[in-house]
């Protein structure tokens, strides 16, 4: 076909057109999610920051495992209180420093002393304040350092709530050793405040403060570079910033540096029996649940919280992942759920990916960035700048409606998004929820309307058959209007169920090929889709062509839509669940895109002319047949039999003017009209050699002939560019996050249906024109789902880039000296770990399911080289001779009642556990703080375990346990049994876990090893009560 219109809707542009634009749009999607924005050269682009000496912090802190029962752990807070005060020093602020009742206050002198001239990018607004006078408050310093050596908390949970294989509770005392620096902001109060007892908290606190949160501690297989070395030496850069001259916060800025996290959150919970806690009313938490890459909004309670962080150079994050641990698809929980339970406004930043290095050795500065660094720094000091600046929001009652926090105002649930990483999207749920009414209600009324109107005007050729033509005997014109009515929710549903039957294939064959190799699984996917909806449309269109293909598509694209927004809509409103902006922005598209379909019919003649036109071409070609020609004068065409050769009977006046022996006429093309083309040039889209300006493209009905050439071009950038972006971003971010899940117990087949579930919505927009496209691009996509299906099948899943994640732990009997390796992960693969360790050699490996402790993997165990965590033996001498001495224990019983009290010590340990075989009530540890309501007491159904957490080493703790009296005994016939546990996490140095350090040195180098349980060791005697 010679093409004038270089936007027709012809096969050539339709297919260069379509690649182009999904090209443009999914190599800087994939770009932006896998690179991160890189640091400036300049590392003081904030004055008050400095990007270089960040790094070098991060490298101080990460140089050996830092778990909250370790000793480096007590160098890294030592290491945090001396830099804190390094930094204040430099800053030349006063301040003091509290560790109990009585402070020391600390002033500095600037006599003689310069400040560096500040440097600001263009952007960014100072805060003008004199910082001369701020220093002139002698009776209330700039900055307090409290060394929090008193909060403890005491409190119960059910470690699955609402499941049958776990109804008992785990009860927890815990001791805090928290480090928090509060800096007064401009409109703060003067004085001690925090020191006062007066009850009215705005007499104590004014208008509130802002809190920055990073947990210190590793957990004890990582250097914890990322989870959450980053965010710690974040929350230093930011009290950097806000005590440098001219960055002087109007609201107070509370930098908690919390020390317990890795084992349940414990430091924020401790935090929250602190004065600062009843400051606080908004909050920034950061965090790491990746290796690196970009830091990302997980969540934020509230609209407005959201939009401080939308302040920030290169915001990255969805409410979608807000959604998810919403609704408990999202297992593991931050710092974030504590201080949003206790009534504060705040968002949750962190690192999302990779997960095959969270945890791990790899958590370490070699494998993150100063781009990374650079990311969550930057983004941290705009949202904290917007929070602490904006003194006319967060106010008025509060949502909890605790008058004895301050005042902080009623957020509004919120959706988000980042578009390209560069600007978030930031709206209210009720705004969302009242578009997607406005679509659910008005653009079907819209679409009737235009289909009435298009009925009025006889142009209402959907679902159009045959018209009886008046005043011509039994003559009957086919429009064809029903040709291609059920072409796209057949091949939808074909396409679909295949892309998803390949899905469950992975599953089968490969379950883990996606931890290593989510693009290829993503390329096969969206290429068997494509493929596969290609060529039933095109084969479709080269049987029957229907020039109605495309709006019929559209129609029903808007009636699916249509279903599925009113389920969104009823989540929006019923579960505040703001992921369904993306078919809200979908089905607007595609509700606007149908409208230009059904509009288009506006161009086309009225039915009745059509009919009119057709009996007009009967009579003519009537007349022309009456003509004889000029081999008739010779050959009359009859055969002996009376018949003409063709087999036809002899024409009489009823006799059709034409279409064989019936007495129906088709406005249109038939099969056997185009029988012999090319079938490539008809699965191309016909061939088209018509060059007038008005002219029906192939064989499609010739009454399609004036329908614009153009308008497929709009609907297609209408429904394509947005909402791929939309849904490219969301379907990367959510595949990344799920895709290195499965070694820890997840769902294997969830990654899957998801990489289906996006294949087909990001092939979705081009499904109306499909028909249009040429055969090379289908022909090369399935070359590459050949070439990804094989690979998917029989590629090993893991490498050195992508380790598998097997999870330790060993276990001694301190009576008998027996201790098992567990290795813990998916069976396949932790057998063949196994294989590789010489100890384990020779020996049955035995492997177990444990739901109650960890669902989806087995417990895969054998005896190991015994520990050496307590260092109570000489040189030589097995270390089983001094298991004995680690834990030691004195249980008193009360006569006469069901209570007993236990003495616990353990050597070289802060953390022990009692675990009893039969539930109990209560308990009560000596030196708790008395309860204040904040936290649970031991459930209705019991506990069954006691953690202790001590934040001094070899104390010895004093526990009441009481148990319930059972139905026909008295109070003291019956007992409890169980065992008493001491846990060990320091591995920083070789030979002190043996077990661990041959697993390490002998496992494949496409395994990583991390840490089961609170301790890598646990060291236990049984008890009788």
């Amino acid at each position: 076909m010679i093409c004038y219109n270089p936007f027709a809707f012809v096969p050539m542009v339709v297919t260069l057109t379509t690649a182009i634009v999904y090209l443009a749009i999914f190599i800087p999607v994939i770009v932006i999610h896998e690179t991160v924005p890189s640091a400036p050269k300049n590392p003081t682009v904030y004055r008050g920051l400095n990007l270089t000496e960040a790094w070098l912090d991060l490298a101080e802190l990460t140089n050996g495992y830092h778990p909250y029962n370790s000793r480096r752990n007590d160098e890294v807070r030592d290491w945090l209180l001396r830099r804190i005060a390094g930094i204040l020093d430099h800053n030349r602020v006063q301040y003091s420093s509290e560790s109990d009742p009585k402070s020391q206050l600390k002033e500095v002198s600037t006599v003689g002393q310069q400040a560096q001239e500040p440097t600001y990018p263009d952007h960014v607004e100072s805060i003008t304040l004199d910082h001369d006078e701020l220093r002139a408050r002698s009776s209330s310093p700039t900055a307090v350092i409290f060394n929090d050596l008193v909060a403890n908390y005491t409190a119960s949970a059910l470690t699955k709530p609402g499941e049958t294989k776990r109804r008992l509770g785990i009860s927890t005392y815990f001791e805090g050793n928290n480090i928090i620096v509060y800096i007064r902001g401009a409109e703060d109060e003067e004085g001690e405040w925090w020191k006062s007892t007066k009850p009215s908290t705005k007499t104590k606190h004014g208008k509130g403060g802002v809190m920055v949160n990073a947990h210190f501690d590793s957990v004890s297989s990582g250097y914890g570079a990322t989870d959450n070395g980053v965010g710690v030496i974040t929350a230093l850069q930011l009290v950097k910033y806000f005590t440098t001259e001219g960055n002087t916060p109007k609201r107070g800025v509370v930098a908690l540096f919390n020390n317990g996290e890795e084992d349940g959150l414990y430091g924020a919970k401790a935090f929250l029996s602190h004065p600062m806690a009843s400051f606080v009313h908004t909050f920034l938490n950061l965090e790491g649940a990746g290796g690196g890459g970009r830091s990302t909004m997980f969540r934020a309670t509230d609209t407005e919280v959201a939009r401080a962080y939308g302040k920030a150079r290169h915001p990255f994050g969805t409410v979608v992942a807000n959604d998810g641990f919403s609704l408990g698809v999202i297992r593991s929980e931050t710092d974030y759920i504590v201080f949003r339970a206790e009534g504060y406004r705040g968002v949750d930043v962190a690192f999302w990916e990779p997960r095959s290095v969270y945890h791990t050795d790899e958590d370490d500065t070699k494998h993150t960035s100063i781009d990374s660094v650079w990311h969550m720094l930057s983004a941290s000091v705009e949202t904290m700048k917007y929070l602490t600046s904006r003194t006319n929001e967060f106010v008025g009652p509060r949502g909890d409606n605790d008058e004895k926090k301050v005042e902080n105002g009623r957020g509004t649930p919120g959706v988000w998004f980042d578009l390209f990483g560069q600007v978030l999207a930031v709206f209210r749920l009720r705004s969302l929820f009242a578009w997607s009414l406005a679509i659910l209600i008005s653009s079907p009324l819209i679409l009737i309307l235009i289909t009435l109107l298009l009925v009025r005007q006889d142009k209402y050729y959907l679902f159009s058959g045959e018209i009886e033509k008046e005043g011509l005997d039994d003559h009957v014109v086919s429009l064809q209007g029903w040709r291609g009515f059920s072409r796209f929710p057949i091949t939808l549903i074909v396409s679909g169920a295949i892309t998803t039957g390949a899905a469950f294939l992975l599953r089968k064959i490969n379950p883990l090929i996606i931890y290593s190799s989510q693009y290829s699984v993503w390329a096969m996917s969206m290429s068997l889709f494509f493929c596969l909806f290609w060529f039933l449309m095109a084969g479709s269109n080269f049987v029957r062509p229907s020039a109605l293909h495309r709006t019929y598509a559209f129609i029903w694209m808007f009636s699916i839509g249509w279903i599925l927004l009113v389920a969104a809509t009823v989540f929006e409103d019923r579960l505040k669940i703001g992921s369904s902006y993306m078919f809200v922005i979908y089905e607007s598209a595609v509700f606007l895109a149908t409208l230009i379909a059904l509009c288009e019919l506006f161009a086309l003649p009225t039915k009745s002319s059509v009919v009119e036109s057709s009996r007009e071409e009967q009579e003519n070609q009537a007349g022309i047949a009456a003509v004889p020609r000029s081999d008739a004068l010779i050959y009359d065409g009859n055969s002996p039999n009376g018949h003409d050769e063709s087999g036809a009977a002899e024409a009489t006046e009823t006799t059709p003017l034409f279409g064989g022996n019936n007495h129906r006429s088709a406005i249109g093309a038939t099969f056997s009209r185009g029988y012999h083309r090319s079938t490539t040039a008809n699965l191309d889209g016909a061939e088209d050699n018509s060059h007038g300006k008005h002219h029906a493209f192939g064989n499609e009905q010739t009454w399609s002939e004036k329908l614009p050439a153009w308008t497929w071009l709009l609907q297609f950038l209408l429904i394509g560019p947005f909402t791929l972006i939309i849904i490219g971003q969301v379907g990367l971010f959510l595949v990344a996050g799920l895709a290195q899940t499965g070694t820890d117990g997840s769902p294997l087949l969830l990654p899957y249906l998801a990489v289906a579930l996006f294949s087909i919505l990001l092939v979705l927009p081009i499904t109306p024109f499909m028909h249009r496209v040429t055969h090379q691009i289908p022909t090369f996509l399935f070359l590459v789902f050949v070439g990804t299906l094989i690979y998917n099948l029989s590629a090993f899943p893991f490498s050195t880039n992508a380790r598998y994640k097997a999870y330790f732990q060993q276990t001694v009997d301190l009576e008998s000296g027996i201790n098992r390796v567990y290795l813990i992960g998916l069976e396949e693969y932790i057998r063949d770990i196994i294989s590789f360790v010489p100890s384990a050699s020779g020996q049955t490996i035995s492997c177990d399911k444990k739901p109650t402790i960890r669902d989806g993997v087995v417990f895969c165990s054998y005896e190991g080289p015994a520990p050496k965590v307590v260092d109570n033996v000489k040189d030589g001498v097995p270390p089983e001779k001094a298991f004995h001495d680690w834990l030691t224990y004195n249980v008193t019983r009360l006569e006469g009642q069901n209570k007993a009290t236990f003495h616990i010590s353990g050597l070289e340990t802060k953390a022990c556990i009692m675990r009893f075989d039969e539930p109990f009530s209560a308990f009560s540890v000596e030196g708790a703080a008395p309860s204040d309501g904040k936290w649970p007491d031991v459930p209705e159904t019991g506990s069954d375990q006691i953690k202790l957490w001590h934040r001094d080493w070899n104390r010895e703790w004093v526990v009441d346990v009481e148990w319930p009296v059972s139905d026909g005994k008295k109070p003291g016939e019956e007992g409890r049994n169980g065992r008493v546990v001491c846990l060990w996490s320091d591995h920083n140095y070789p030979g002190v876990i043996p077990a661990l350090d041959e697993v390490k040195r002998y496992a494949p180098k496409w395994t990583s090893v991390v840490k089961s349980m609170d301790g890598l060791v646990e060291g236990s005697k049984p008890f009788v009560v």
